[in-house]
């Protein structure tokens, strides 16, 4: 994925971007929580692998993987790297829905 790409993705509100790459346990074990507290929330949830677009994640700070960042209306609001607990992430979507 090109960043010019990855920036039309990034719709209007609130986007979970999850930056992540096939060989990351933690990566594997946040898929299904975060995948779940996108469909609760009704957040668009985006999935970059880090290997395969390192453009769009070194563009973003990515320096550590797994790395959720929050966007808002195409900005970033606010980030999350390593494994949380779901609720960390709702907490986040949370804070910035309204």
């Amino acid at each position: 994925m090109q960043i010019k790409e990855f920036e039309e993705q990034l719709s209007p509100g609130l986007t979970m971007v999850d930056f992540h790459a096939s060989w990351c346990g933690p990566c594997r074990t946040l898929a299904p929580i975060i995948e779940r507290v996108s469909e609760e929330k009704n957040v668009k949830l985006l999935k970059v692998d880090a290997d395969e677009s390192k453009d769009v994640a070194s563009s973003f700070g990515v320096r550590g993987i797994p790395t959720v960042i929050f966007f808002k209306n195409g900005q970033e609001v606010d980030r999350i790297v390593g494994l949380k607990q779901a609720t960390a992430y709702s907490e986040i979507i949370e804070k910035h829905l309204n």
